[in-house]
């Protein structure tokens, strides 16, 4: 696949340094010395957007000032100018427009309304997670110490950004754009209304679900196991309980631990850890799920703000505004 990870995402919010503080707590690393004050450890009030990193993908999310919420551009990683000339040919022939240099590709969505800028990029070097040892019944891996998990006191810095759900006025075109525009595998789907889209071997990088107006539903970053999840979580509703929108879970589809947060301009945050991997095109055969199945095999049930948020109606509203 030439096609190789998620590079980063520009979100727009009306609420910029309130929302930057969010992603701060939530482990994400500045990368700007000029707009973070190390002497406060706080973020300056006067910037006029807030980048953040994490730990393996360098600079991932940038913050930008919006009237509405929205994903302004997303970026995909590819390997050599070869890759975006394919690219480019696939666009062509779908008769999307685009524009290209000599490093990107970039092209817009319909249905979501989202800029795609397919870049060249390294890839992914990230290091193993230790494999924590553990009981299990009949088979003792850790004798007279308390689990690595229940030790840990340091802060939990996402690894990565693994994935983005965005609502599409227009699932079936938006997922036309995604696999024979740009490129990406459908890995499942939920039957007229989503579509899980992978450009990496991750189960999905990109998720594109039916709405009544282009929206982030969430973003999704990827932590070292289930522990970190947990101990994230507690960390930012700790600091603030009305973060809380689901979780913790574990997903049907995709396998991966979840727990879902809420950022004051009322994005959802995801934490992440043990997804399903696809390495062998062949070995995965895409599954059409309904119900339950789409959404969790274990956890509470999702509250129906997950499911609509509250703010749609402002969505659709703001949609018809001016930008």
């Amino acid at each position: 696949m030439a096609m190789h990870r998620l590079t980063s995402v520009t979100i727009g919010v009306p609420n910029l340094r309130e929302t930057a503080e969010y992603y701060l707590d939530f482990g994400l690393i500045p990368t700007k010395d000029e707009v973070f004050s190390a002497y406060s450890g706080e973020l300056l009030t006067d910037a006029t957007e807030y980048r953040f990193r994490t730990r393996d993908g360098g600079e991932q999310l940038r913050l930008v000032q919006s009237p509405r919420r929205r994903v302004l551009q997303l970026g995909v990683g590819v390997e050599d100018p070869d890759d975006l000339a394919r690219i480019a040919a696939r666009l062509g022939r779908l008769d999307r427009p685009f524009s290209q240099d000599e490093a990107s590709v970039t092209a817009e969505d319909p249905g979501t309304e989202v800029k795609i800028r397919v870049e060249i990029a390294d890839k992914y070097d990230q290091e193993p997670t230790p494999w924590p040892p553990t009981n299990t019944p009949g088979k003792i891996e850790r004798t007279n110490e308390r689990a690595p998990g229940a030790l840990r006191d340091s802060k939990v810095h996402p690894r990565k950004l693994g994935h983005v759900v965005l609502g599409t006025t227009d699932e079936e075109a938006s997922t036309k754009f995604f696999t024979e525009g740009l490129g990406f595998k459908v890995s499942d789907r939920v039957p007229f209304l989503a579509a899980f889209m992978r450009c990496s071997t991750d189960h999905h990088n990109v998720l594109v679900q039916q709405a009544p107006v282009s929206y982030l539903h969430h973003t999704s970053w990827q932590v070292d196991d289930v522990d970190e999840i947990g101990r994230g979580a507690t960390d930012m509703l700790a600091k603030d309980p009305n973060r809380h929108v689901w979780g913790l879970g574990r997903h049907f589809v995709g396998s991966n631990y979840f727990w879902y947060l809420r950022d004051p301009a009322g994005n959802f945050s995801e934490y992440y850890s043990d997804i399903d991997c696809i390495v062998d095109d062949q070995l995965w055969t895409p599954g059409v799920w309904e119900g339950d199945a789409g959404l969790y095999k274990w956890g509470p049930p999702p509250p129906p703000s997950f499911l609509a948020p509250e703010d749609l109606a402002g969505l659709m509203s703001g949609a018809h505004g001016s930008e």
